[in-house]
């Protein structure tokens, strides 16, 4: 299998060819093949095997549309993993995004779900790819996908989705105050869709990483106040995102979630047009793709309980500083056969520092690590899939760009299943 790493300008080939003449799986391999770059740089090691099972699940659990949240990881690697598994439904947040899936797959569909839009981006996304699904929470939004559309345009055709505002407090990230209508006003533009011969749905996000499946529970029950006040039938409920990923292994399974979201609508009687119920849907994003990457980073430096690492905040890293110490790290030691694994001696509590002269570029756990790593040592972060490459800058020139596909399960998961077998032991 073709492989970015190889076609770098600065592989070393062979080097990896010695390392790799033991028996190894493709995980090791391309842990040998970032280990032994001259120019050694971050690398995102991409696991397609649990996001295709990841997707695979979530069609199979919701019974509705799973529209996967595009801005969480935008790589063709991932992206293509999620397809395998099922996804042909995409939300996405600006045209780069509709042409990104469109080009991609272009059986696929594209839901428009972000508030705010440009006029232009409406327009060439309904004209030129297609797209029939839009999000609004105000009455100028509203205007302007009439104006983008078109006099003639045929609006039964297309579905406006009203984003509800949400109350704080319901996820470890919140994101109530930029998006979403109260109650009042969004009974009004819902009301106004109708109006126009819209199609009409009503949306919301609880915010990122919920961990409570009641607040979807909430979230359905402000929607259906909205739906009473503007008296008109729904063709669409989107529950919008907020699945998390198992990172503490607290987190319930999406199947709870569903669960909750299903029950709720159905005993909240939603009117659906013509007597049908409205389709469901929902924009997982963190809860696909959370446990599908990890990233491989070296140590530069090791000042006592300080770790200075090749990537940081401005790179892949930036959920260890916003989520804190959750993501399972494995530390390595380059060796003449390729590396092993640091284990025994003790452990201790480090933080991370990015590369950039920045001092947010910082990661303060405490994250528990080998009291035995040291200079020139490598970390494998787990878990890694959400919001890692997708908040990636160029600030003070670290940018990695460099993806190795590994097949199999990842090395938590390992862990897991090793430590499963000794208690049955």
């Amino acid at each position: 299998m073709r492989d970015s790493l190889r076609d770098s300008p600065h592989f070393s080939d062979p080097v990896f060819e010695a390392w790799c003449a033991h028996d190894a799986d493709s995980h090791d391999r391309a842990v040998i093949r970032a280990m032994t770059r001259r120019r050694e740089t971050p690398v995102h090691l991409v696991y397609g095997d649990v996001l295709k099972d990841a997707a695979a699940r979530a069609v199979s659990a919701f019974p509705g549309d799973v529209l996967y949240a595009v801005k969480c990881n935008d790589h063709p690697m991932v992206l293509r993993a999620l397809y395998d598994g099922g996804v042909r439904h995409f939300d996405v947040a600006s045209i780069r995004e509709v042409e990104l899936i469109r080009g991609l797959f272009p059986d696929s569909t594209c839901h428009y779900m972000h508030p705010v839009k440009p006029g232009f981006a409406i327009e060439e996304a309904h004209h030129m790819h297609g797209v029939t699904a839009f999000a609004l929470d105000d009455l100028d939004e509203l205007d302007k996908i009439d104006a983008a559309l078109g006099e003639d345009a045929d609006k039964g055709a297309v579905m406006l989705a009203v984003r509800v505002e949400m109350p704080r407090g319901q996820a470890a990230m919140d994101l109530t105050g930029k998006f979403g209508a109260p109650v009042q006003k969004a009974a009004a533009i819902l009301a106004e869709v109708a109006a126009r011969g819209y199609q009409t749905g009503l949306t919301f996000h609880v915010g990122s990483y919920c961990t409570n499946p009641r607040a979807y529970v909430t979230a359905l029950e402000i929607c259906r106040r909205v739906q009473r006040l503007a008296r008109v039938p729904l063709d669409v409920i989107d529950a919008g995102g907020g699945f998390p990923a198992s990172y503490t292994g607290n987190e319930g399974p999406f199947a709870a979630y569903v669960t909750a979201i299903t029950e709720t609508v159905s005993r909240l009687n939603f009117l659906g047009r013509d007597g049908r119920a409205p389709v469901l849907r929902c924009e997982p994003g963190r809860g696909l793709v959370g446990l599908g990457q990890s990233i491989l980073t070296k140590v530069d430096l090791r000042r006592g309980g300080d770790l200075f690492l090749n990537d940081g905040v401005f790179g892949g890293l930036s959920e260890l500083k916003y989520l804190g110490p959750y993501f399972p790290i494995q530390a390595l030691r380059p060796t003449s056969v390729g590396f092993e694994p640091i284990t025994g001696g003790g452990s201790a509590d480090f933080q991370l520092f990015g590369p950039t002269c920045d001092s947010v570029d910082s990661c303060p756990g405490p994250f528990r690590l080998p009291d035995a790593v040291r200079t020139g040592d490598w970390l494998e972060i787990g878990k890694m899939g959400a919001y890692s490459n997708a908040y990636r800058t160029e600030f003070n020139g670290f940018h990695s760009d460099l993806y190795s596909a590994v097949s199999g399960q990842p090395f938590w998961a390992k862990s897991s299943s090793a430590d499963a077998s000794r208690r049955a032991a």
